[in-house]
């Protein structure tokens, strides 16, 4: 087995992450004293589950939902109109776990598996379920704004790919010498990866190409994960994934 392949067990971690585990309650000795930033870094205790194949039930559980009873998806996806006009604030959260297609549930449900089991188990489960619902959620948001501001009140975007694209940087952040087998035989390093999809991203986003396809939620997706180590753990994205260490 190659070293630096996704199918590693043994994978490595950042080490400000990892040295985060070792950190309790305690080296705080009072909570009020906390300041801002050791709030937002006060580590969780680390927990190894199942919080990946937990969320790919939950989309398809939904997708199943909202295959019989079509109401389910205008109530679920995320219509800046709705939001802004008929006040369903749950939208910007809810989008991420309702589905178009078939196809378009077992692709994203496929990254989130190869990606978002081995991420999970370098931060932890509870750790990455802030990481995967938050950059999610905020991917929601930017593109709730930018939809509004652009007047497509009457857009609707579902679909996981926002978090699932955050769920690739971290993978690349946290193995920044991985390598990933496209089609299974053509080994690309992981931050070459990254790097590939945030330029295909952003060029379709720029020349309007790609259909109904939701580049600019991509996009966030990426940059709120870009911002999530660096506020969280401490650690910088980009010195990782350009050095390799």
């Amino acid at each position: 087995m190659d070293p630096d392949s996704i199918d590693n067990p043994r994978i490595r971690q950042v080490p400000a992450i990892r040295a985060a585990r070792l950190a309790t309650a305690d080296d705080f000795s009072y909570i009020n004293s906390m300041t801002f930033l050791q709030r937002i870094r006060k580590p969780f205790r680390f927990t190894s589950g199942n919080v990946t194949l937990i969320l790919i039930g939950v989309n398809a559980l939904v997708f199943a939902l909202t295959s019989v009873f079509r109401d389910a998806f205008v109530y679920l996806a995320l219509i800046p109109g709705a939001v802004l006009r008929l006040g369903w604030i749950w939208q910007p959260f809810t989008y991420m776990f309702v589905h178009a297609s078939l196809s378009h549930l077992f692709f994203n449900m496929l990254g989130l598996f190869f990606f978002g089991t081995a991420v999970e188990r370098s931060l932890g489960s509870r750790e990455f379920a802030l990481f995967y619902l938050l950059t999610g959620t905020l991917a929601g948001l930017f593109s709730l704004a930018a939809f509004a501001l652009g007047g497509a009140l009457g857009v609707r975007l579902v679909g996981a790919s926002g978090a699932v694209y955050a769920v690739l940087l971290a993978f690349a952040v946290i193995n920044p010498r991985a390598r990933i087998f496209i089609w299974g035989i053509l080994p690309v390093p992981a931050p070459l990866l990254v790097a590939g999809y945030t330029a295909i991203e952003l060029g379709s986003q720029l020349l309007g190409a790609g259909g109904n396809i939701a580049h600019l939620t991509h996009l966030a997706g990426f940059a709120f994960a870009a911002l999530y180590f660096p506020v969280r753990h401490g650690v910088n994205p980009i010195k990782r994934l350009a050095s390799g260490r």
